[in-house]
């Protein structure tokens, strides 16, 4: 007993020395928390009766005053309470046990009542023969005293035991709560685990789409894409063909790899692509024409390893001049292959 009795004494001192070198921050429920196991230590009861919930108590204390020198605020007021509900399980168990000690006390008494009143009733008996009427019944009116007096203590012992067993309920029903707050600060830490391994993964993925985003206004950049309402859109103007045909030429080939290249890395991308001429020769030579021209980037991609059902071709002959077909720079921007990207949906609005 002398030596459980040492442990939270020694806690105590470790205590006191580390708060020696700093001064932590105060803290309503810690603060509660050692007035709780300073009074429990002055109770010479719960020292000797139960030394070991008290150490334990003390070192749930000893956390609580760690965790504060870290400002860890939950954890310090989780480790206050579990600190509180040990004492309250210490103050218990020493209640439980006196009464325990008081039961075993009572039924030494109690027997040793019975026994006197056993002899007494003898005694008595052998007395009778010689003794007076009126010495009779002096005689079984003090063994009436005391037999009730023994039945007094019996129901007093009664009493007690009783009392000992709603004890024993009390400190188990508070097991039960420190076992359940011990529970929910798993789960509370588990819970914190989780979403900041949540938040790094969605830092990850951030970091991650403005990494593609920025390669992929880089890539756009260098196909000289522009945006537009419908979307952003690559021209291959008039020089990228041959002279009234719809070959292209090696500039042209050269951009159409780059081309590929950009829907090779992003395949949920589609493109439409519509060729253009300008308003000179009659509709019957520039509709083909345009078509033709479009076709011709078509199978270019699809020689480069584009799936054909991502591209769609269209020719507009003249119907659609993005300059004056009255000057031959004006004409010679009106014939060109207009190449537009689809969303990463593969939308691409319709004209």
């Amino acid at each position: 007993m002398k030596k459980n009795r040492s442990l939270p004494l020694s806690l105590i001192a470790i205590a006191m020395l580390a708060g020696c070198t700093t001064i932590p921050p105060k803290n309503t429920a810690l603060e509660d928390a050692r007035s709780a196991y300073s009074s429990a230590r002055t109770n010479s009861q719960v020292v000797n009766l139960a030394p070991i919930e008290l150490q334990k108590a003390g070192e749930t204390l000893s956390k609580a005053d760690a965790a504060l020198n870290k400002d860890d605020d939950a954890a310090v007021d989780q480790l206050a309470y579990l600190t509180k509900q040990q004492v309250a399980v210490a103050q218990e168990t020493a209640k439980r046990k006196a009464a325990e000690a008081a039961v075993t006390s009572a039924s030494a008494q109690r027997d040793q009542v019975r026994l006197a009143a056993r002899t007494a009733e003898a005694d008595a008996a052998k007395r009778q023969a010689a003794m007076s009427q009126a010495e009779v019944d002096e005689a079984r009116r003090q063994a009436a005293i005391s037999r009730q007096t023994a039945e007094q203590q019996a129901a007093a012992l009664a009493a007690a035991s009783a009392q000992a067993q709603r004890d024993e309920a009390q400190i188990a029903a508070r097991q039960a709560e420190l076992e359940a707050a011990r529970q929910q600060a798993l789960i509370a830490q588990q819970t914190a685990e989780q979403k900041a391994a949540a938040l790094e993964a969605a830092r990850a993925q951030a970091e991650r789409d403005q990494a593609m985003i920025a390669q992929q206004e880089q890539q756009l950049k260098e196909l000289d894409a522009k945006k537009t309402a419908r979307g952003m859109v690559i021209t291959l103007g008039d020089v990228l063909f041959s002279v009234n045909r719809a070959e292209l030429s090696s500039g042209g080939v050269r951009n159409v790899q780059k081309l590929a290249g950009f829907l090779n890395q992003y395949p949920q991308r589609k493109v439409l692509i519509e060729g253009h001429t300008d308003s000179t020769g009659s509709l019957s030579i520039n509709q083909p024409l345009s078509e033709r021209r479009a076709d011709a980037v078509r199978t270019a991609l699809v020689g480069m390893g584009i799936s054909g059902d991502r591209i769609e071709t269209r020719g507009y002959a003249d119907a659609h001049p993005v300059a004056s077909n009255n000057t031959a720079a004006g004409r010679q921007l009106n014939r060109r292959v207009e190449i537009i990207l689809s969303d990463d949906n593969g939308n691409i609005i319709p004209r």
